[in-house]
């Protein structure tokens, strides 16, 4: 059983260029909920939330699920 908690590191493509990004597991596990009810990859989403930010890419996917959750 994996704990919600633990950080855990993903490699995503971001504008053709390979890069590790470190969240919760709770944060991974809900981005990929999202990506998939929107019909996307999680790097695909992973891209979308990047091309939109303006600070800290790993701030900005746990503000992006936030955000998501709290609208549904």
């Amino acid at each position: 059983m994996e704990n919600d908690a633990e950080i855990k590191k993903r490699s995503v493509t971001l504008s053709g260029h390979r890069t590790s990004i470190s969240l919760e597991n709770i944060f991974w596990d809900h981005l990929t909920q999202i990506a998939k009810s929107r019909g996307l990859s999680l790097n695909q989403i992973v891209n979308e939330i990047d091309q939109k930010r303006d600070g800290n890419l790993s701030s900005a996917l746990r503000v992006y699920v936030l955000q998501t959750l709290e609208g549904s």
